[in-house]
């Protein structure tokens, strides 16, 4: 899979995601080279292991995972033949103990996950090893038995520090010395144990001076009686020390000599956790396992895009069988993007070993390639275009593209002339169904509809519209091929029925007929006068229609009101600019200048108002509690937004376009 397509689909944010549960710094470096297989075999063993695993936390949340915290460090020290140090040797006694629990844990579960349960076998428990450290090593320190050498050390050591402290003892309550302390403490400085005498009477104490107070009033001395008893334990404890490398030296070549095993356990481990850390994901979107094929088949029930869930409408898509080719169409903002997008990262999911949140008897297959050119893709640095970026991508899709290709293209043909646009589409539409792609693309384009309809190998699907609350439905309707919501909306609005019956005859180049009645609430059904204007319906069988219109000065006034309301337009209104001749969507009302905010292809520019003129109101395109930041804001801004909202966090910058930050 190229880096592009994983970048469009936004694969990086599954792997975010899944890395908020291993426990382990090897589980989560095994999340970041997570990437997809081609190889259906593998798959299908991957998507075996996240059934089995779900199985197992569905029966236990508590998996016994080591966190492996400081293992692999070690293991690599005794790589380079470095002395472990006790709280190291004890650390691989934890692991293998920790091991050894998740081996039996997992014979509990022969049945219900034969396959993950079965790798907890090639867990090594090297019980000599952990005996071995048990003998040698006691709550992180060396026992003194580790060695017959040590424990005479040790013993001697003990008894002549207890003289030593003795004699210290003496001194502190011989009557000799008590004129000439500061206190009446017995204090160590270094390796030398001192007592505090007064400055002044330092002259009085026989020593060896080894420290001063900061305020220089007090003097610790290391009374010349007891030099020779702290030679003694320096000398002792220097053996100690010795001897003591001696036995971890001795233990660390023993616990090399099993560095391969050491090496599977800790590989074994960090993959557990990887596989239980994939597990806590699939449940936390209600994912589940899908069937499989290699033959470009896609039956996607009820499917929802991760980052959605359960505000996303379930999504059905087939294609594969009787067509390798699905043509979307939809009004802006409907949900077409969007629904590419989901299949192309569930696809992404299942590749990867992860459930996806689908309904039962959902179906996808495993494909070589996924090829996608989704949104402008506009390079400033290098002055490229909109229209010219998306055919340096189309020709890389085309030249790569077999039958083994799932292609996904948004808006194709977009960014030039229709007319050319339309014929550019087609031909690459034939290009990938010659090669013989699966191929998923939204348009806009009536000829793209009926070149859909045409051929064999391709089928229309369109996004489901509410003509009556002139509302998206966010659902999609395969071998449905749209009707023109513009002049359903038109309609709706009012304008003459046979104006429009005209111009989808100019647009389709056949007669069709739009009743005005089938489009009209109750509270606002009218009848329709000869030259267009809505006249009311409580005398709708009257033939005097003339009496009903307005009187000329009335409507010129009406036209100047309507002038008026046109220069002030609102957040989500959809408005035509004359300048670029294509419409777009004001995320900024007009300002004191008289400026608008127009997001046009997903760029925001700033048009004065007088170079716009309002196509259709924000409140007849998107539902009431429609969230108007999904349409203007970037996905990080909208995550950002919602964490603020949570809480409070003062390290949490917005930026905006600008350099504006928030």
């Amino acid at each position: 899979m190229n880096q592009h397509t994983l970048d469009l689909l936004e694969y990086q944010w599954i792997k975010d995601n899944v890395k908020e549960y291993p426990l382990s710094s090897l589980g989560e470096e095994l999340v970041d080279r997570m990437t997809p297989s081609v190889d259906l075999h593998i798959v299908k063993k991957w998507l075996l292991e996240m059934d089995e695993v779900v199985k197992i936390l569905e029966k236990s949340e508590s998996v016994p995972i080591h966190g492996l915290k400081g293992i692999p460090e070690t293991v690599k020290k005794l790589e380079k033949n470095i002395v472990l140090q006790p709280k190291e040797v004890s650390d691989i006694e934890e692991f293998l103990l920790e091991g050894r629990k998740l081996k039996k844990f997992m014979e509990n579960f022969e049945d219900y996950a034969p396959l993950v349960s079965s790798y907890a076998r090639s867990f090594y428990e090297l019980g000599h090893v952990v005996d071995q450290i048990r003998k040698t090593i006691r709550h992180g320190k060396i026992d003194d038995q580790a060695s017959p050498q040590l424990e005479r050390i040790r013993k001697k050591l003990r008894i002549t520090e207890g003289r030593l402290k003795e004699k210290l003892d003496s001194i502190l309550r011989s009557p000799r010395f008590s004129p000439y302390l500061q206190e009446n403490i017995l204090s160590k400085r270094g390796e030398a144990y001192v007592i505090p005498i007064k400055s002044e009477h330092q002259k009085h104490v026989e020593g060896r001076v080894v420290d001063r107070s900061a305020s220089g009033m007090t003097v610790f001395i290391e009374p010349k009686d007891v030099s020779r008893l702290s030679g003694d334990v320096a000398q002792l404890k220097g053996e100690e020390e010795q001897e003591e490398y001696q036995i971890l030296t001795a233990l660390s070549g023993f616990i090399l000599v099993n560095l391969r095993e050491l090496h599977v356990n800790v590989e074994l481990m960090g993959n557990y956790d990887f596989l239980f850390a994939k597990g806590k994901y699939s449940q936390s979107i209600n994912g589940r396992g899908v069937s499989l094929n290699d033959h470009g088949r896609i039956v996607l029930i009820g499917g929802r895009h991760p980052q959605l869930q359960d505000e996303a409408v379930p999504l059905d898509v087939r294609v594969g069988d009787d067509y390798r080719g699905l043509i979307i169409t939809g009004p802006n903002t409907g949900g077409k993007t969007v629904t590419i997008k989901t299949v192309g990262l569930l696809t992404l999911m299942v590749q990867s070993g992860l459930h996806i949140p689908a309904s039962e008897n959902t179906e996808m297959a495993v494909f070589d390639k996924i090829l996608v050119d989704i949104g402008d893709g506009q390079n400033i640095q290098q002055s490229l275009s909109t229209f010219s970026s998306h055919i340096k991508n189309v020709i890389h899709i085309t030249r790569e593209a077999n039958e083994k290709s799932l292609v996904i293209m948004d808006e194709l043909g977009a960014g030039t002339d229709p007319a050319e646009g339309t014929g550019l589409a087609t031909a690459i539409l034939e290009k990938l169904n010659e090669k013989g792609a699966t191929l998923l693309a939204t348009t806009h384009y009536n000829e793209i509809k009926r070149f859909a309809l045409e051929h064999p190998d391709f089928t229309n699907g369109s996004m489901a519209f509410d003509i009556q609350s002139l509302k998206p439905l966010y659902r999609l309707e395969v071998g449905s091929v749209g009707e023109s919501n513009a002049f359903h909306i038109a309609l709706r609005l009012g304008l003459n029925h046979q104006m429009i019956e005209r111009a989808h005859e100019v647009t389709y180049g056949e007669n069709k007929e739009y009743n005005p009645e089938l489009y009209r609430t109750d509270t606002d059904r009218t009848d329709t006068g000869a030259h267009g204007e809505r006249v009311p319906a409580e005398n709708p069988n009257s033939r005097d229609v003339a009496r009903h219109r307005k009187k000329p000065s009335l409507i010129k006034n009406r036209m100047k009101a309507q002038e008026a309301l046109e220069e002030k337009f609102s957040v989500g209104d959809s408005v035509y600019i004359s300048s670029l001749g294509r419409t777009g969507i004001v995320y900024q009302s007009t300002d004191s200048k008289g400026d608008v905010g127009v997001m046009v292809k997903k760029k925001k520019l700033t048009i004065n108002h007088k170079r716009l003129r309002l196509n259709i109101k924000g409140e007849e395109l998107y539902p009431e509690d429609y969230d108007l930041d999904i349409v203007f804001e970037t996905k990080e801004n909208r995550k950002k937004k919602h964490q603020l909202e949570r809480k409070y966090d003062p390290s949490v910058t917005i930026e905006y376009e600008g350099g504006n930050k928030k």
